[in-house]
């Protein structure tokens, strides 16, 4: 199977999904559907058996709530707002038991824990003025694929690859970067889904030597602050569990813990469970 991901559209006379494919993470995701949800959820599982997916993710409405457990899936994530104002439940379920296996989860539990610990009133950092905060364009993407390919040995998704980042960008993708004597040391991103007025904020990296001034968080809200101007309110950020510095740099952004992907996706160097993050941007 081709190792590129895609997206999928099915529509049948009784119901539509929207399917993202996802060799690569050997999983496959409905990103949205309508219809009869006994019979999409039937497609989405030939799908997965079909591609040979260990992992199958539907992002479902509260009103399917139930049918979703009926159908052997079980809650991971929810986003509060995601549907323009109705919640998702993020449901999955899994097709080999390593898939399902987790030797992280107790330790990723206690982090959470501590987390919530952390002091909330953060002072507005300010970075050394070496430092530039800009919007980048497609003429920063090949410094950016560099750059995600000395932060990740593995990425989830083709970063590494200049041509696809000026696809994202092309397709609405926001990145904001920080400059340090002419070269990008971080980076985020915010991908809107401009249907259902939400967006991820994703793609965070910064260079090791550069992590001491909290860099981050300053480009984590300026994200916020374009989305907003956009009208967009909903904003969720999906974080490696491992993560100590990343999950606290959103708890103390003012993010709620939402929940836990098993064995989510390739990153850094191996499968990792994802925390989900989520923000009402309309409450600050």
């Amino acid at each position: 199977m081709n190792q590129m991901a895609s997206t999928i559209f099915l529509e049948e006379s009784s119901y539509f999904l929207e399917v993202y494919l996802d060799p690569f993470n050997k999983r496959i995701r409905v990103d949205d559907y309508r219809g009869n949800t006994k019979l999409l959820l039937e497609k989405a599982e030939e799908l997965a058996l079909e591609h040979q997916a260990e992992k199958l993710i539907m992002k479902g409405r509260s009103e399917d709530f139930h049918l979703f457990f009926e159908k052997g899936l079980q809650p991971e994530a929810v986003v509060d707002r995601y549907f323009l104002g109705s919640d998702a439940h993020f449901f999955s379920k899994f097709y080999t038991p390593d898939r399902k296996r987790n030797d992280h989860w107790i330790t990723e539990d206690g982090m959470i824990h501590s987390i919530y610990q952390l002091n909330t009133t953060v002072e507005k950092t300010y970075p050394p003025k070496e430092y530039e905060l800009k919007k980048a364009d497609e003429s920063c993407a090949v410094e950016l694929s560099a750059l995600y390919k000395q932060v990740f040995q593995i990425y989830p998704t083709p970063l590494h690859d200049p041509e696809y980042v000026k696809k994202t960008m092309q397709e609405g993708t926001i990145y904001y970067v920080f400059f340090h004597q002419g070269k990008i040391v971080s980076v985020a991103t915010a991908e809107i889904n401009t249907f259902y007025k939400n967006a991820e904020l994703t793609d965070c990296a910064t260079l090791t030597e550069h992590r001491k001034y909290g860099l981050m968080k300053i480009i984590l809200q300026e994200l916020e602050g374009e989305l907003k101007r956009n009208g967009i309110f909903c904003a969720y950020s999906i974080a490696r569990a491992l993560s100590f510095g990343m999950n606290a740099v959103l708890f103390q952004l003012g993010y709620s813990y939402r929940g836990r992907f098993v064995n989510n996706c390739y990153i850094y160097d191996k499968l990792e469970n994802m925390n989900m993050w989520v923000k009402n941007l309309a409450s600050c």
